[in-house]
């Protein structure tokens, strides 16, 4: 499928046709840099997450997830083709609690059609799993329904982080 739209692209760029990213215009709903909402991080969030971004940065680089869910430098769940939620579901249960997800970008990730997005859902089911930090890439992470996402991370005191 990746190819066919790539080809598509291509096509069209040959035509003089420029695709722009899918964020274009949603600059604003794109995640800032640090706390976004929730709870100030402590020392073990720090701890973790120099552990697990370098993991997601690298299952991601083989194109097998964008997600990972950690707690005291333990991965819990890796992301695969069942996708973020089933990934946070699987971490949560193993966490019990106080787990963290980081959802990244691949490296060289085409922007125009497949950008790494949050939504309200996502909050809703940390909350359920018992995951109280998520972590995004920043700049590269869409934030649907952000203002959404920001009370429910208040409401369920999970911090939300943009690095």
């Amino acid at each position: 499928m990746r190819r066919l739209v790539w080809a598509v692209a291509e096509e069209l760029g040959r035509h003089g046709v420029e695709l722009l990213p899918a964020t274009t215009f949603l600059e604003e709903s794109l995640a800032g840099v640090g706390v976004m909402a929730g709870p100030k991080p402590g020392r073990s969030f720090f701890s973790d997450l120099e552990i697990g971004w370098p993991v997601a940065k690298a299952i991601s680089e083989m194109d097998v997830g964008q997600s990972v869910v950690l707690k005291k430098g333990t991965i819990l769940a890796v992301e695969g083709y069942d996708g973020t939620n089933a990934t946070i579901r699987r971490g949560g249960e193993l966490g019990r609690g106080g787990a963290m997800l980081i959802k990244v970008s691949k490296p060289g990730q085409d922007m125009r059609f497949d950008v790494p997005v949050i939504g309200p859902d996502t909050l809703r089911i940390c909350a359920e799993a018992g995951v109280t930090a998520v972590v995004v890439e920043a700049g590269r992470t869409l934030l649907l329904q952000s203002e959404e996402i920001k009370a429910l991370a208040e409401q369920h005191r999970i911090t939300l982080w943009g690095r």
